[in-house]
């Protein structure tokens, strides 16, 4: 090759390199990408503080990023939620999955979060954590995470925060880009029709979680049963800025609003499908904003009395239900936990207190001094209820001696002279190594003679071993629970699983759902559609 080539050459590729330095968002080969920078340009624009009241200051610092010289720096934050946001609504859209990642750097020992604040069509703001990492003064690395966005929804944002206090933080190589587009196996069984002769199969699920198409179409083929896994929760309905604007008016304390909007990206799907709902849950200690037990609905208040709460209870049940018959009126509510998860492992009820003092304490105990609220919120659930819908009451540990029983006498004490309770909800979290199959079959079989409807209603099996005979052995199992399952089928009318893609659990890194996260099915799966008569 002569010189003059190779002199041209290497100008050229010095000439390639500084435009590709220059460039914030790259032309790249790989038109996955939407925006990618490492703040070599100077260019902050793709950032803007989060809103009225964010101080935040963007400067583009010169002395050494994670790569190359250049990193971007959030400075002059007056709060901890002063960051930088990035506009998902000018590149994205719902239905689509993308993955973020970034480099984040503090100056010392702090939380950085990475959140999705959003609107929903009720004009409900969100604001959903996606990951947080923490920097000792060190870069930290946010890779790749998957997130989607919900449907029917507006200003929608990517958002770094340093959750640690008003001191600066650094962003370095950001980059978004589309996840690739996922599949499922159209040419497996569909649990649905396998069980069809049996009881329903469901799965819950979340905004998040459901967004994605593919998700929407695994839904589709194999589940005729939809639970939303958080969004009719009370702390996700409960309205506290129209409670106090109502009371506040009125002076009645008593009549706590809500708003059904957090779950209609769900709720809408169901509707358009034609597929029932399992509603998910109205009176539990957990999860339940400690405000809604408090005089004037002030957290820092006083207690409020049996009377008091009461007629909260009622009015709270009543609007509930109001809401989803008033939004939905075409959809199948067909089953609904009115209390969650009231009683220990050992038998007795919880301790009374807020969950700020203990995630274990009840505030309803610590109003009505025992389990005596549960009786009031089913007389309140049939009084308000849906035309067709039935109420249970839904425990983990369900298989644990003294609980078992003690759910039992619950059921015989309330349906005494009147059926409150329609049926039991197992929850049945379960691992490869607990409960042994046996004491889960008694609990079951005891269940099964109180005579009122059975459903699992959140089952998932959890595993350590993620090696090819871990799956193996988590196969074996979830197919001896469904075998059990399946000799008290006449007592069950529907098994929910709590999922669908291990990546989506709440337990995802011990990986205990039928489907991966690219949507295939995995050995649990085919272990229990295999051989079903």
């Amino acid at each position: 090759m002569k010189k003059s080539t190779i002199a041209f050459l290497l100008i050229l590729t010095l000439f390639s390199s500084h435009l590709s330095k220059k460039l914030t968002i790259l032309a790249e080969e790989d038109d996955s990408i939407i925006v990618k920078t490492s703040f070599e340009d100077g260019d902050t624009s793709m950032f803007t503080p989060r809103g009225e009241g964010d101080t935040s200051v963007f400067v583009v610092t010169t002395d050494g990023g994670k790569t190359g010289d250049s990193y971007l720096a959030v400075t002059e934050r007056e709060k901890n939620w002063n960051g930088a946001q990035y506009d998902l609504g000018k590149k994205c859209t719902p239905g689509g999955q993308y993955l973020v990642s970034a480099w984040l750097k503090t100056p010392w020992y702090c939380n950085i979060c990475l959140s999705m604040p959003y609107t929903d069509g009720s004009g409900e703001a969100h604001y959903n954590n996606l990951k947080c990492v923490v920097s000792q003064g060190d870069w930290v690395e946010i890779k790749e995470y998957k997130f989607s966005m919900p449907s029917g929804c507006t200003d929608v944002f990517l958002y770094f925060e340093n959750t640690s206090g008003n001191n600066d933080f650094y962003i370095d190589d950001f980059e978004l880009k589309k996840a690739p587009e996922g599949k499922i196996q159209e040419n497996i069984s569909s649990l649905k029709d396998v069980y069809k002769k049996y009881f329903k199969v469901g799965t819950a699920t979340t905004v998040a979680e459901i967004s994605p198409k593919t998700t929407q179409k695994l839904i589709l083929k194999h589940f005729n049963s939809l639970t939303p896994g958080n969004e009719l929760k009370p702390e996700s309905i409960l309205d506290r800025a129209g409670t106090l604007a109502a009371a506040e008016e009125t002076g009645d304390y008593t009549n706590p609003l809500v708003k059904i909007g957090a779950a209609s990206p769900i709720l809408d799907f169901c509707a358009e499908n034609d597929i029932p709902v399992r509603g998910h849950t109205l009176v539990w200690h957990s999860q339940t904003p400690t405000w809604f037990f408090k005089e004037k609905f002030d957290a820092d208040g006083d207690w409020v009395d049996k009377e008091t709460m009461l007629k909260r209870m009622e009015n709270y049940i009543k609007n509930v239900f109001d809401a989803v018959k008033k939004a939905y009126p075409t959809i199948n509510f067909y089953a609904w936990d009115v209390v969650n998860e009231a009683w220990l492992d050992n038998g007795v009820p919880r301790t009374g207190g807020s969950h700020e003092q203990n995630a274990n304490y009840s505030p309803w105990v610590k109003i009505f001094g025992d389990n005596s609220f549960i009786k009031y919120a089913f007389q309140f659930a049939r009084k308000y209820g849906i035309e067709g819908c039935k109420y249970y009451y839904n425990d983990y540990n369900e298989y644990m001696p003294q609980k078992t029983q003690a759910m039992i006498d619950m059921v015989k004490e309330l349906n005494e002279g009147e059926t409150l309770i329609d049926g039991i909800g197992l929850q049945s979290h379960l691992d490869v190594s607990f409960p042994g199959l046996s004491a889960y079959e008694k609990a079951v079989k005891l269940f099964s003679e109180t005579g009122v409807d059975l459903q699992i209603t959140e089952l998932d099996v959890t595993t350590n071993d993620h090696s090819e005979a871990g799956f193996e052995k988590q196969a074996q199992y979830y197919s001896d629970i469904m075998d059990i399952i399946m000799k008290y089928s006449k007592s069950f009318s529907a098994v929910v699983f709590w999922g669908t893609t291990d990546d989506q659990s709440w337990r995802a890194s011990r990986y205990p759902l039928l489907f991966n996260e690219d949507y295939t099915a995995k050995p649990c799966f085919y272990s229990i559609v295999d051989n079903v008569e």
